[in-house]
C-alpha cells in the first residue's frame, strides 16, 4: 500500500521502455529488455486538461536545441527497432553530417502509456552536456511520430564488445567503469537518476571512448522514487522490494557492470531467465554470488557498490562520489586526463570513414521510411509539448 505517496505509478503491469530495448533499440535476442511499472494515463488529458509540464533542472546547461524536420536529412539505414518504432542513420542535407535519429510512433506511446518516460527522455538528454553522454541535437514530430536528432556513435555497444570478448581484462573494464563513474556523478550532481545501466546503453565512440545512451527511465529526483523501472539483472534490492529509492541504484548497478565485464555475466545471472528466482537472489544479496578470482580491489569495490543498504552504499555516503573516485582499484587513474578524453582506449573501433554503420545488425527497412510526414490526423501532438511541430 502506498497511501502515503503521491503517486509516480500507476498499475503494476510491466512495460517496455520508450526507449525500447537498447541504446539504438536493438533486437537481438541476447539483449535484456527494460521494464517500467510507471503507466501514464491520457483519460484526463484527451479532454483538455492542460497537460503536465516537465521541470527544469536548476543548474542544468538547457541549451537551445536546433529547429530540424524531417525534409532535412537523408535516410540512409536503420540501425535499430524496438516496440514504438525504429532508429536510423541519417545524414543533413545542410552540414552533411552523420545523426542517428529515433523515430517513435505517439499512436504505440500513448495505447501504452508510457508519455511521461518518452518526455523526460526528451528533457533530461536537452538539460545534459558531457563527453561521456549522448548528444540530443533537437526534436520535432509530426501528425504520427516523435523525432530525435542525436549523435551517431559509430562504435556500436560495449554489450557487442564485451560477447565477443567473452569478458574484459582487468584494466579494460576499470577504464570503461571509471568513465561511467564520471558520467553518473555529472548526472547525480544535476539531481538525475539514470535508472537503466547497463552494457547495452552504453555506445563506443569512433576515440573508443563511451557515450552513455537511452534516457527513457532518466528523471529529475531531489528525494526519492519509487517507479519499478530498469533491467533485471541490475535491479537495487530496493527498487525490487517496491521500496522509496534514491541516486545510489545507479552506482549499485555500477556495481553489477563492473562484474559483468569482469565474468561475462551479471552476478545473479540465471539462465532460464525466471524473474523470481533473480529477485530472490538480489534480494539475499552478494551472499549467493559465485565469484570468479578478481582483482581483491575489484571485488571490494563491486561489494561496497551493491551493498543492501543505501546509506551505507559507495557513492551514497557523506562523501559521495568522492568514495567511488578515491577507491584503491581506481588507484591508477588520472581523472582530470580521463574526462578530457586525453587517455587512449583500450579498444578502437574499426571505422571505415563517415557514416560507417558496420557496428550495427542489419534490419529488414521494411519501407518504414516512406511513411514518415505523411499527412494524418493526429490526435495526440497535445500530449508533447516539447517536440516542435514542423510538419
Amino acid at each position: 500500500m502506498r497511501t502515503s505517496r503521491t503517486p509516480e505509478a500507476g498499475p503494476s503491469s510491466i512495460s517496455p521502455s520508450p526507449s525500447m530495448v537498447s541504446s539504438y533499440m536493438s533486437s537481438s535476442i541476447e539483449h535484456r529488455a527494460s521494464l517500467s511499472t510507471q503507466r501514464t494515463s491520457v483519460t484526463t488529458w484527451s479532454k483538455n486538461v492542460e497537460v503536465p509540464e516537465i521541470p527544469r533542472i536548476p543548474g542544468a546547461v538547457n541549451r537551445p536545441q536546433g529547429s530540424y524536420k524531417l525534409a532535412d536529412f537523408n535516410i540512409h539505414r536503420t540501425l535499430g527497432t524496438g516496440s514504438f518504432g525504429r532508429v536510423h542513420l541519417v545524414r543533413s542535407k545542410h552540414n552533411f553530417r552523420f545523426y542517428a535519429i529515433k523515430v517513435l510512433s505517439k499512436d504505440k506511446i500513448v495505447r501504452m502509456k508510457q508519455i511521461m518516460h518518452t518526455r523526460y527522455e526528451q528533457a533530461m538528454l536537452s538539460s545534459v552536456q558531457h563527453p561521456f553522454i549522448i548528444n540530443l541535437w533537437g526534436s520535432f514530430q509530426d501528425s504520427a511520430n516523435l523525432y530525435m536528432v542525436m549523435d551517431f556513435v559509430p562504435g556500436g555497444e560495449l554489450f557487442t564488445l564485451l560477447r565477443r570478448s567473452n569478458r574484459f581484462p582487468d584494466p579494460v573494464a576499470k577504464f570503461y567503469a571509471a568513465e561511467v563513474a564520471l558520467a553518473l556523478n555529472y548526472l547525480h550532481n544535476l539531481n538525475i537518476i539514470y535508472r537503466d545501466l547497463k552494457p547495452e546503453n552504453i555506445l563506443l565512440n569512433s576515440d573508443g571512448h563511451i557515450k552513455i545512451a537511452d534516457f527513457g527511465f532518466a528523471k529529475y529526483c531531489e528525494n526519492v522514487a519509487w517507479t519499478l523501472c530498469g533491467t533485471p539483472d541490475y535491479l537495487a534490492p530496493e527498487i525490487i522490494a517496491n521500496a522509496r529509492y534514491n541516486k545510489s541504484v545507479d552506482w549499485y548497478a555500477l556495481g553489477v557492470l563492473i562484474f559483468e565485464m569482469l565474468s561475462g555475466l551479471p552476478p545473479f545471472h540465471e539462465p532460464e531467465a525466471n524473474p523470481v528466482v533473480l529477485y530472490e537472489k538480489i534480494t539475499k544479496g552478494p551472499s549467493c554470488i559465485k565469484w570468479p578470482t578478481f582483482n581483491p580491489n575489484a571485488t571490494d569495490l563491486i561489494l561496497k557498490f551493491m551493498e543492501h543498504d543505501p546509506s551505507r552504499r559507495f557513492g551514497n555516503m557523506r562523501n559521495g562520489a568522492g568514495d567511488v573516485f578515491a577507491h584503491p582499484w581506481f588507484m591508477e587513474v588520472d581523472w582530470n586526463r580521463l574526462r578530457n578524453r586525453e587517455i587512449q582506449a583500450p579498444y578502437l573501433p574499426k571505422i571505415n570513414g563517415d557514416g560507417d554503420a558496420s557496428a550495427f545488425e542489419r534490419y529488414p527497412e521494411d519501407k518504414v521510411a516512406e511513411m514518415y510526414g505523411l499527412p494524418a490526423t493526429d490526435p495526440h501532438g497535445k500530449l508533447f509539448p516539447d517536440f516542435d511541430y514542423t510538419a
